[in-house]
This record gives structure tokens, sequence and C-alpha cells, in this order.
């Protein structure tokens, strides 16, 4: 077990002689990097002991100490009384007996992700990695394996950007509902426990919610999450909720500190991605989940967002989304200044599902033929028009977006401007409104040269002509369920 008071005082000498102090004033100073904003698209990966019993989402091991719920009582008829088979019995049978890092990483390649981002620890307090912080890991229980590693060292070799994301501060309360009856979570508990410190749970909104964690929960955070950065050297570390309660800020400004004080000894650009306002705005990249904005952002952000609405991790009843919509969010957040991260949830043995298969096969095809109007790319002087409007916020992906033809959405790089059609127009006749000439009212339409007009990914030839209206554009012979890119080349 490594020392706690060793670890602090390392943080604290990374960030004395570093560029970066713990003040949200030096932390204000990292820049945005360029590698991400490139990017554009990037998976997310949901994978631990909470595959086993693959039932309702990732939140099982909580909801499964909580009495009369869905999850309880399918615990006690599944694997019965919770004193006898509690969470800690499922890793055992989490084996991953079939995972192959080697395989995943092509299929991620295959998607067009250009990064990766696995969860390291859930709120489950299991760590998917080798740790010297708790025994509780993967590289000593369960699959016995580094998980975490073996598939970074996979994704460098196709040149796939690893990242790796914690979840750890909500471990805080996420089993404590097992001391309210006679369930396997007993005292004492110590740290370094699977089950420690297992608190009563808060009010979620409350940011001052007592009991707040205390001081040595916090540096057990700390040092867990600097245990990440040092053995994997993520270029991306993303965080869930409950960071921004107001225990963890002292501690957020050093993590972030000795981070990117790392990254700068590796001469690695990295970020962080923060939800719920946890991290000063421009310290970090804002993320939304499973939502969007409704209107272009001056600074870069992210979407993370699943395959399945119903859960992150691999369940037996997965309600997947369509790929067209899931591309369909991904050419609007891109207008947007934003990036998608796009989770997937394998099964306990290490196979990943035929459908999250198939989608992601769907989306690497469709980015395969238009990716040059996704990765590179800039926003351009409008990000888009039409009559659909996008619901802003957080949990938002379920509302199904009826998209047209006259939903159209922009990006721009070198001497092309890229307009989208989010659906396909049966006629094959579509209309770019912004890309009209000047009319008699001065409107501020695009005043450039139009050189040529193409279409992506069709062999189909495109006419068009421009006025006041706008530039429209006739293809025949292109029918598909995707979103339709066009290439406009300017001057």
């Amino acid at each position: 077990m490594a020392e706690l008071k060793e670890y602090l005082e390392k943080i604290e000498k990374v960030i004395a002689q570093g560029p970066y102090k713990d003040t949200w004033e030096s932390l204000g100073n990292h820049p945005m990097p360029d590698w991400f904003m490139k990017a554009k698209f990037g998976i997310f990966i949901h994978w631990g002991a909470y595959s086993v019993p693959a039932f309702a989402n990732e939140w099982y091991p909580r909801n499964m100490y909580i009495q009369g719920t869905p999850e309880f009582e399918h615990h006690v008829k599944t694997y019965g009384p919770h004193k006898e088979f509690g969470y800690k019995d499922f890793i055992p049978m989490f084996k991953a007996e079939k995972f192959n890092p080697e395989e995943w990483a092509d299929l991620f390649e295959k998607a067009g992700a250009r990064y990766v981002v696995p969860v390291a620890e859930h709120h489950d307090g299991f760590q998917m990695y080798k740790s010297e912080i708790s025994h509780w890991n993967a590289g000593e229980m369960g699959p016995k394996r580094d998980t975490l590693g073996e598939l970074t060292e996979a994704f460098a070799k196709r040149g796939l950007i690893g990242g790796a994301s914690s979840h750890r501060a909500e471990h805080w309360f996420f089993l404590g509902h097992g001391k309210e009856f006679d369930s396997d979570i007993k005292e004492p508990l110590k740290r370094g426990d699977l089950y420690w410190p297992s608190m009563a749970e808060p009010d979620h909104q409350d940011l001052y919610g007592k009991p707040e964690p205390t001081e040595e929960y916090l540096q057990d955070w700390l040092v867990r999450t600097c245990e990440i950065i040092d053995k994997y050297q993520p270029k991306l570390l993303y965080f869930d909720w409950w960071i921004q309660h107001s225990a963890f800020k002292p501690y957020l400004k050093k993590l972030a500190a000795y981070y990117y004080n790392r990254a700068e000894e590796w001469g690695e650009q990295v970020l962080i991605n923060y939800k719920h306002d946890a991290f000063m705005f421009g310290t970090a990249v804002v993320d939304i989940e499973r939502g969007q904005f409704a209107d272009v952002k001056p600074y870069h952000w992210q979407t993370d967002t699943a395959v399945a609405l119903n859960s992150w991790c691999y369940t037996e009843n997965n309600d997947f989304r369509p790929a067209k919509d899931i591309i369909c969010d991904l050419v609007d957040i891109v207008s947007k200044n934003g990036n998608l991260l796009l989770n997937i949830g394998p099964k306990a043995d290490g196979t990943i599902s035929e459908e999250d298969t198939r989608i992601l096969t769907e989306i690497g095809d469709w980015l395969r033929d238009n990716g040059e109007s996704i990765y590179d790319t800039g926003v351009w002087r409008k990000y888009g028009e039409g009559p659909t409007q996008i619901v802003e916020g957080q949990f938002s992906d379920g509302i199904k977006k009826d998209f047209t033809p006259a939903d159209v959405r922009y990006t721009a790089k070198g001497d092309h401007i890229y307009a989208t059609a989010l659906k396909c127009s049966p006629e094959g006749s579509y209309l770019f409104p912004a890309l009209g000439e000047q009319d008699a009212s001065k409107k501020p339409n695009f005043h450039g040269i139009i050189r040529n007009v193409e279409i992506l990914g069709f062999d189909s030839e495109c006419s068009w002509s421009r006025d006041e209206e706008g530039l429209h554009v006739k293809v025949t012979g292109v029918n598909t369920d995707k979103p339709v890119v066009f290439r406009v080349t300017v001057d």
C-alpha cells in the first residue's frame, strides 16, 4: 500500500516546482490542446464488476442496497440475501476471459474515433487498473489484468489518444444504503477497503451537503487520481459529477496543477473534462452529459452520451439509439464548436455486443466518406439553420429530433465550407440560405466566390446555382438515412 503522506508530499513538490500553481488564476493560463479541438469524436467505455449482473444500469451497486428498488428485488431473487452475496461477490465473476484490447482498439479505429476514455474507477470503488492504493483492483482481482494499461498500449499503436475517467468522488456515499439493513457492508471499514466509507447519501444538489467528505477521504481521492496520471499519462482526464461539492474545491485545484505540471514534464497537451461548474470556467473543458447546446459557443466544449438511452454499461435490455441519430448529433455538436464522446458498455467477459459493434461500424462508415467535414474543421460564420430546434441542456438525448432536409449545419476548413443536410432530400433538392448572394436589403449573406459544389460519399454530380434565396443544389441517385454532406469550394 502506498504511503498517503509520501504521495501528498510528492504532489506538493510537483506543484511548487512547476509553472502551474493550485489557484484558479494560474490554472486559467493552461491552453486548450490542439489535438482535442481537431479530433471531434471519441469513445467512452463503462466496464466493470457492475457488468456482471447486467441489470438496469451501472448504478446497480448502489441501488441493489436500497430496499424496495427493482435492483434490490432482482438481487435477492437472483443471488440471495445481501448478507450472503453482496456487491463484492460479483468481482470473482468478473473474469473478462475474452477481453482482447487489440480487438477493441481495432473497432474504435474503424469507428473513426480519435481518442478513447476508459473509466478507470467508477462509483463502485473497484479500480480497473493495477493500483498500489487499494487491493480492490482489476490487476489483483476479477480479470487479474491491468485493463487500463493494456488498452492504453493498444490505443497508442493505432495513433488513438488515450484518456481516463474517474468517478471516485461519489463513492463517499454510493454504497452507504448497505448499512441500513443486514448486508455485507459492515463496520469497521478502513481506507483501502472496497466498501469504505459507505456514508449516508446527501442531497446531490446541495453543494455543501453533510456529512461532507473528510480530509482523509479527499486526500485518498487526490492520491488515487494522481496515481492514474503517473501510471498511464492520460491526455484527457474526465470527471463525473459531485466533484462540484464545496469540500472538493481545494483538491480540484491541486489535482489540476499536478496534472498540468506533469504534462509539461512529458511535453504533452492534456485537458480535464468537467460538469456542473466544478472547475472555474477557462481552467478546464466544459462537458454536457447526454445533451448539447442550442447555439454555437466561442469556447470549445464536449458532449458525453451513450449508444444506449437507459444505461452506460452493458445490460441485457439496453435501449440502443440508431446510428443515424448519433451521427446527426455529431454533426450538430461539431458545428457548434464541440466534440462528441460516445460511450459503449462491453460485456463482463470482455466482448463488445453485436449492437454496439454495428452502431460503431455504421458511424465509421459514414465518417470514412464524410470525415473531412468533421475532423480538423472549425466553426463557420453561422453554425446552421432550419426549422428543428435543439433542446439545450443535459439529459436531453432521449428527445427525438425529426430533422428535415432544410436542417443544415456548417463547418469550415481551408478553402472549403461544408454544408451538411441532416436529412436526405427524396427529390435531391437542397437549399442553403446562408450561402446566398447579397440581396437588395443588404442582408449579411456570404459575399465570397463559390467555385464548386460537390457531394461527399456518392458519385453523383451536383448542379448548383445561387441567388438571394440561397445556394441551390440538385443531385440525383442519392438515397440514405444519414446526413448528406456538400463540399463548397470558395474564394
